[in-house]
């Protein structure tokens, strides 16, 4: 092999590119292979495609963690999802009211130190129905999980604002029946009642497992709820004295109500979900939710909520 310095371009070749043109080297094996300038531009771009392509090697390998940066290109099947996420949803939900004993503080009030209330019990009367609402959700969430391989524990603190959970319902019940005194009572009870949820929060435990750039998980905690609610009551109780034909004593009718404004009731939550990490720090969530609380004035709720979220997950 023998190096030797190529001939000078002629001056119209050296400004066809608009740029000026060195001498060029060449090398020579036995005459036949010539290395020129053409060759050197085909090398460079060679030598570019395999450095991005090594590098979007690198990248894809961190994907599902960093195992590749420590000399392996191989992904290990599943991303990291340790660290603090925080993200907003939107969901549809329904609440679930039972009015059944909504009215027995405001009988048992107006019925009270009476005959008909310690034998006949008119407070414990289901005199209104259950019913049902449905409505949009809004809300935002705050966590944090630890991960061992593929298992992620961890906790998240969200909060829920309906746009309109209230239900409503209104219904009487009649009852005749005999005191010990020889008294016949004819009693009706009409009651109407309302009842919304304004917001709630929860904070719970989740665990899940991770499957390629998916996290399924199961979460349970504790709920805190603010309502707001309207009870009204009338007892009417037409009065016979017996044995028939009878005596008509009279009918005794009082009303009572009772109402207030965010009035807080704790309960639980459990909810089952699945994360879906689009980019290593963007998550979609997907998850149902059940929450009952405990009762407040008598009236018994839980609420049940399917959500779609976009999150961030913070390294």
């Amino acid at each position: 092999m023998r190096l030797r310095k190529a001939s000078r371009p002629r001056a119209a070749g050296l400004n066809q590119n608009g740029i000026s043109a060195m001498s060029l080297w060449r090398f020579s094996w036995g005459g036949k292979w010539r290395w020129t300038a053409k060759h050197l531009r085909a090398t460079c771009l060679v030598s570019c495609a395999l450095t991005v392509f090594s590098a979007e090697r690198l990248l894809a390998a961190d994907w599902f963690g960093d195992s590749g940066l420590r000399g392996s290109l191989t992904p290990i099947g599943y991303m990291r999802w340790d660290g603090w996420q925080f993200g907003a949803f939107v969901g549809y939900g329904n609440l679930n009211t039972d009015f059944g004993n909504s009215t027995s503080p405001l009988v048992a009030y107006i019925l009270r130190n009476s005959t008909l209330e310690a034998e006949g019990a008119p407070s414990s009367w289901t005199t209104l129905p259950a019913n049902t609402t449905n409505g949009v959700v809004f809300g935002g969430y705050l966590g944090y999980n630890m991960q061992w391989d593929r298992l992620v524990l961890g906790w998240d603190l969200a909060y829920k604002h309906p746009s309109i959970l209230q239900s409503s319902t209104g219904d009487s019940l009649r009852r005749v029946f005999t005191t010990s005194d020889s008294i016949e009572h004819d009693v009706t009870i009409a009651a109407e009642s309302s009842f919304k949820l304004v917001d709630y929060a929860t904070l719970r435990a989740r665990a899940g497992y991770a499957v390629e750039q998916f996290l399924p998980y199961a979460a349970v905690g504790v709920a805190v709820g603010r309502f707001n609610y309207h009870t009204t009551v009338t007892v009417t109780d037409a009065q016979t004295q017996l044995p028939p034909p009878g005596v008509f004593l009279g009918t005794f009718q009082q009303s009572a109500s009772a109402g207030q404004n965010n009035v807080f009731a704790v309960g639980v939550a459990a909810g089952l979900g699945v994360d879906w990490a689009i980019t290593p720090n963007v998550v979609v969530r997907a998850e149902w939710e059940f929450v009952a609380f405990a009762p407040v004035n008598g009236t018994r709720s839980n609420a049940q909520v399917g959500q779609i979220g976009l999150g961030m997950r913070l390294w």
